[in-house]
């Protein structure tokens, strides 16, 4: 189901939405007829329609928990249990009124809830869904060992039933009373659906990691949702017990919960109407299908692979989506002028604002040191950039900022109050806001909703309140944050619809809802191009101006030049400088951690093009590459001749590692072309491309962790297996230090040894050109010595390589020749002594004047 058909199936086209006399009247019409119903057909067709009842109170608990909060649970048929017991042993047993055992009992069914909840919303998917099966054969196996409380496997009779004075009594009472609740609750989740905490669950469903940036607390939402759900599943079980006259172990199988999820998605879970349809559909079919008892529940789960084929977002989502190709969504409700931008002032709340303080903060995964010793100091109303190489350490201190990560060591602030250690939500409830790397928005929010939720900053109000999230005052100030972003696209637009651009500034306007004191952002230039750059440029310095404290990381150079006052620079998680950008721009360290300035090996000399080149072998011809963006590559034109090793050098983002999907065939190219000795890459998959003898040893080493290290290396000749096991003694000869490892587990290795296993397994497929990503990322030193010491033995071997790597200078000292990147573009090209005295190999790493 789209994004746009979860908006279009949650509005009044359903025809539940509170709201116009229309609607009104139509749920008073349900509720009528399904009165009239109960009160003139025979029993059997009583006990039928309230069965309907039941299956859709319950569906609508469930559609909170799937549809809302996006959790699956198979057990709610021990929380039905529950109820249904309850009520049968204290209107049996204990002589209570039906009255008052009935609300008891759904909330024995919310407290148990409450109690799994807390334990199992803290794993996810199939880890969650066992659990909750778990407690459902608990509960059964409960009431069969407390005989003396449940009656064991002979169950309980004799249950009290309501009387609704004169108008009915027995089956026919409670299927009016369950027909009343379903029609109650089914307006309950509409109010909720439409409200703040329904946009809250809809915001922790679609990315729990964003909802905990702007203040919401996910396990609470989830906690909430799930108790919800199990109190509407024991209120129908409570209305089960006397409709049936009895209760048994027997009547709440595993086979329930099935039936409980077909509902929501037979209906469509998320809608308001979903489960009503559902129900109906669920408690008909058998009727109609009598003849076929032992066949049900085999018919119904190909029903559920037919919907989920055909109708993903069941029926209200295939009607919606019929609904959506004759009556399109509507544009914006008021779409922002295109003159020019709201100031600052205007957008963003005046007040005065805290600086943020970082002392010492250092953070260690395992044995790995990714951060150590960061202090800085982000003041209002100015723009401080986190800059540094790849594995620097930068993203690591935006996550200890923000909560993602419990600093190991030191301690941060923003106006005085400590925060290390504190939730993520708390934290951004302290003034801290974030975007991400990859726009983290909530899909099936419009863009204003998404927006307005932020403004809630966490606190969400009454549970059916639309108030904070739906008041004109706060409508107005989003659109007016929107503007001043500079979107320009419909406000009701789902945010999963939006272009890649609009996403950066629709999230940068939903952090600047919150009302931080800090504004923390990710690498919000990637995948912009250079007029939506200088469109992000001058918002940023408009955000500043407005008083808000700007921390951005970014490996755009010429942008980060041009915005900054400040400019903090890591290297192997360590500060190495700060200061204005052209202190920064001029400092030999810098220019050392970003171009390797004067830390070549003394060993690796650069040697110019050899004589030994042959013809060409790779080649790319105006080649355009990007992931649904602005493309990442814009006519890119490479060559590489046999026996070469040539290097791709640029900033991050430049391309290069896109340049290196597309040829593996990892990434597929929008236009342009490349070949390997003559025969064309583009459209072949990887496998194929590995076959022809081009094979990428990616960034990261990407390892298999649970293998051994000669099993990692056989991979490798997956494509040739000819004289394999005589490859692999040549290759532990090539690497020595992984003979000694040769039946240790991959993930135990160090960073060195894994990227040498990396490559060996490489060279197992026999290549014709070597593409090696990034083989110096995250390495000490003396191994990354050790390392090129290694790749220089292969360039005497003649095999052709194609190198791209952070380490400028190293990569210069190896390479025949070399191409130099920038803003996806081919800015220079020459032999590996012509780059190094190039200007443009400075400019494309720091934007060096």
């Amino acid at each position: 189901m789209s994004a746009a058909d979860r908006i279009e199936a949650a509005k009044p086209i359903d025809g539940l939405l509170p709201g116009s006399p229309l609607q009104l009247a139509a749920v008073a019409a349900v509720l009528v007829v399904g009165v009239v119903l109960a009160l003139s057909v025979n029993g059997y067709y009583v006990f039928v329609l309230a069965n309907v009842a039941l299956l859709a109170i319950v569906g609508i608990g469930l559609n909170v928990l799937l549809g809302l909060t996006g959790q699956v649970s198979f057990g709610h048929v021990g929380f039905y249990a529950l109820g249904a017991y309850t009520v049968a042993i204290l209107t049996a047993s204990a002589g209570w009124s039906f009255w008052l055992a009935w609300p008891l009992g759904a909330l024995v069914a919310a407290i148990s809830g409450g109690l799994l909840a807390l334990p199992a919303l803290r794993v996810r998917g199939p880890y969650l869904a066992m659990l909750t099966i778990a407690f459902a054969f608990i509960v059964e196996h409960g009431i069969v060992e407390l005989r003396e409380l449940t009656g064991g496997q002979n169950g309980i009779m004799g249950i009290g039933s309501p009387t609704l004075g004169g108008l009915a009594q027995g089956e026919r009472a409670v299927a009016i009373l369950a027909i009343v609740a379903a029609v109650a609750m089914l307006w309950v989740y509409a109010l909720l659906s439409r409200g703040t905490w329904g946009a809250a669950m809809r915001a922790v469903r679609d990315s729990e990691t964003a909802a905990e940036s702007l203040g919401i607390d996910p396990l609470r939402i989830k906690t909430v949702a799930f108790v919800f759900s199990a109190a509407l599943a024991g209120l129908a079980g409570g209305l089960f017990a006397p409709l049936s006259g009895f209760v048994t172990p027997h009547s709440f199988a595993f086979s329930l919960s099935i039936l409980f999820v077909l509902v929501v998605m037979i209906g469509g879970a998320g809608s308001v109407a979903g489960p009503l349809i559902g129900a109906v559909i669920v408690g008909l079919l058998p009727e109609w299908l009598a003849s076929m008892e032992e066949y049900r529940l085999l018919f119904f789960g190909a029903l559920l692979l037919v919907v989920l084929w055909a109708a993903p977002g069941g029926a209200v989502g295939l009607l919606a989506s019929l609904a959506r190709r004759w009556r399109p969504l509507p544009e914006a409700v008021g779409k922002a002028s295109s003159a020019e931008p709201v100031s600052g002032r205007d957008a963003v709340m005046p007040r005065q604002r805290q600086p943020l303080q970082a002392d010492g903060l250092a953070m260690v995964f395992g044995g790995l040191r990714a951060a150590s010793g960061v202090s800085l100091m982000v003041k209002p109303g100015t723009l401080t950039s986190l800059i540094g190489p790849n594995g620097a350490g930068k993203s690591t201190v935006i996550n200890m900022l923000t909560g993602f990560y419990r600093p190991s060591e030191g301690d941060f602030s923003v106006g005085g109050v400590r925060l290390a250690g504190r939730p993520a939500y708390r934290i951004a409830r302290a003034g801290v806001a974030r975007t991400y790397q990859t726009s983290l928005l909530f899909g099936s929010l419009s863009v204003i909703d998404n927006v307005t939720l932020a403004m809630t900053g966490g606190r969400l109000g009454s549970f059916l309140g639309r108030t904070r999230f739906a008041a004109p005052s706060a409508r107005d100030q989003a659109r007016g944050l929107l503007a001043f972003c500079g979107y320009r696209g419909s406000l009701e637009t789902p945010a999963a619809d939006l272009a890649h651009v609009d996403r950066r500034l629709v999230e940068i306007a939903r952090a600047l809802a919150t009302d931080p004191d800090i504004l923390l952002l990710d690498e919000p230039a990637a995948g912009l191009s250079r007029d939506d750059k200088r469109q992000l440029a001058d918002l940023l310095t408009r955000v500043a101006r407005a008083g808000i404290g700007v921390l951005v990381v970014e490996h755009d150079m010429p942008l980060v030049m041009s915005i900054s006052d400040h400019i903090v620079v890591l290297d192997a998680g360590q500060p190495l400088a700060a200061g204005t950008p052209s202190e920064v721009q001029d400092n030999p360290a810098v220019r050392r951690a970003y171009l390797g300035e004067g830390g070549g090996s003394p060993s690796l000399a650069t040697t110019g093009a050899r004589a030994t080149a042959g013809a060409e072998l790779l080649g790319v011809d105006a080649l355009t590459a990007g992931y649904g963006a602005a493309p990442v590559l814009q006519q890119v034109g490479i060559k590489v001749r046999e026996g070469e090793l040539v290097a791709l050098l640029g900033a991050n983002g430049a391309g290069k590692s896109t340049l290196m999907r597309a040829l593996s065939g990892l990434h597929r190219p929008v236009m342009g072309g490349m070949h390997l000795d003559g025969v064309a890459l583009e459209g072949l998959g990887a496998e194929q491309v590995v076959g022809l003898g081009l094979v990428l040893v990616p960034e990261g080493r990407q390892v298999f962790p649970e293998l051994s290290v000669v099993d990692n290396i056989r991979l490798g000749a997956f494509r040739c297996p000819d004289r394999m096991e005589e490859r692999l003694e040549a290759m532990l000869d090539r690497f020595p230090r992984l003979r000694e490892r040769a039946h240790q587990r991959a993930g135990l290795l160090s960073g060195g040894e894994q990227q040498m296993l990396a490559i060996a397994r490489g060279l197992m497929a026999k290549p014709r050109v070597l593409l090696l990503d990034e083989p110096s990322l995250g390495l000490a030193p003396k191994v990354i010595e050790d390392l090129f010491g290694v790749l220089d033995r292969l360039r005497g071997e003649a095999l052709t390589i194609v190198l791209v790597d952070q380490m400028a200078s190293l990569a210069l000292a190896l390479a025949d020749r070399a191409y130099v990147l920038e803003g996806g573009r081919v800015v220079a090209q020459g032999t590996a002594a012509e780059i190094a005295g190039d200007s443009a190999l400075a400019r494309a790493y720091l934007g060096a004047h």
